[in-house]
C-alpha cells in the first residue's frame, strides 16, 4: 500500500558513508520531532535524476528553511559508496541536501514506492516523490505519473504546497 498524508512513516534505518565507511541512518530518529522535506528519485546517475530532480531541491534549499524545514533527504535505491560519489558530482552536500542510500529498498518498499523495471536494470527502484514530513507525519505528498517527469515531484513544486 503506497503511503498517504497523514500516514506515520516507518522508522527504518538506511545507509551513508562515515567517516569509517557505511553507517546505518536511523529514520525514526531523523523525523522525530523536525519538519523534513524527503524526495525519492529511481537512480543516482540517471538522466532526470541528475539534471532536474536533485538540482531543484538545492535550488530551493532555502526557500526550505526560510519555511522551517529542518532538513532536505534525497533518497535512492542504490548502495551507499554510489550515492556519497553521486553527492560529490552533484554538489548536494554542499548545497545543504542530504542524499541517503535506500540499499536493499527497506524504505521504499515500506512506503510503498517502489518499482521494477527489469530490462532497464531497475530492480525494486524507488518511484519519484517529494514529501513535507512533521515529526514522521506525511503532511503533503506528491508523486509523478511518470519516471521520466520531474513536474509536482520538483522542490519548486513541493515548496509551494507547503
Amino acid at each position: 500500500m503506497t503511503i498517504s498524508v497523514g500516514d506515520r512513516l516507518p522508522a527504518i534505518s538506511v545507509l551513508r558513508i562515515g567517516a569509517n565507511g557505511p553507517e546505518a541512518v536511523d529514520l525514526g530518529a531523523k523525523f522525530s520531532g523536525r519538519k523534513v522535506v524527503i524526495f525519492g528519485f529511481p537512480g543516482a546517475f540517471t538522466g532526470v535524476c541528475m539534471h532536474a530532480h536533485v538540482p531543484s531541491f538545492i535550488r530551493t534549499k532555502a526557500g526550505f528553511e526560510a519555511k522551517g524545514v529542518d532538513e532536505v533527504i534525497g533518497m535512492s535505491v542504490n548502495d551507499p559508496f554510489v550515492m556519497d560519489v553521486f553527492d560529490e558530482k552533484t554538489g548536494s552536500g554542499k548545497g545543504g541536501v542530504t542524499l541517503l542510500a535506500d540499499a536493499e529498498s527497506t524504505f521504499t518498499t515500506a512506503i510503498g514506492m517502489n518499482f521494477s523495471a527489469p530490462p532497464d536494470g531497475f530492480v525494486n527502484r524507488s518511484e519519484r516523490y517529494a514529501m513535507y514530513v512533521e515529526d514522521g507525519v506525511v503532511q503533503v505528498l506528491h508523486k509523478e505519473e511518470s519516471l521520466g517527469a520531474c513536474d509536482i515531484s520538483a522542490g519548486e513544486a513541493l515548496l509551494a504546497a507547503i
